[in-house]
């Protein structure tokens, strides 16, 4: 009678492939972080049932506070310096898109303000809103 030792395989992870996974997760993830380009002053928005919009190539973001500081792609400015920062910023060969981004308990009358600066530049300007 022949005696035969019993072979058990061990099981064997392959991880050189592993090193490649994680290169390419980190190499997507620091492609799409610099992509996202959130805005960092904290608002209130006014709430919208929808919040369908189109937007051109160029968006300037303003934001206003509640305490009515002024916020233009987020360096502060005064209300007197919004006109000719955004004069300067529109081309135009292109249509410019103005996302005004206005803390809800601010005063209809100073929201109209803005808006009129707007309507004198001719440039389109989108309220944000925040969905139900």
């Amino acid at each position: 009678m022949k005696i035969s030792r019993k072979r058990e395989n061990q099981p064997e992870v392959y991880t050189s492939s592993l090193s490649d996974i994680m290169f390419f997760l980190l190499l997507f993830f620091l492609i799409i972080s610099t992509m996202v380009n959130p805005s960092v002053i904290q608002l209130m928005l006014p709430k919208a049932s929808a919040n369908i919009q189109k937007m051109s190539k160029q968006t300037i973001n303003l934001s206003v506070t509640a305490d009515l500081k002024y916020y233009l792609n987020d360096k502060p400015v005064t209300l007197d310096e919004i006109k000719p920062a955004i004069a300067g910023m529109v081309t135009p060969t292109e249509a410019a898109t103005v996302i005004l981004r206005a803390d809800k308990s601010i005063k209809l009358q100073d929201l109209v303000d803005i808006l009129d600066i707007g309507h004198q530049l001719r440039v389109k300007m989108i309220l944000a809103t925040k969905k139900e």
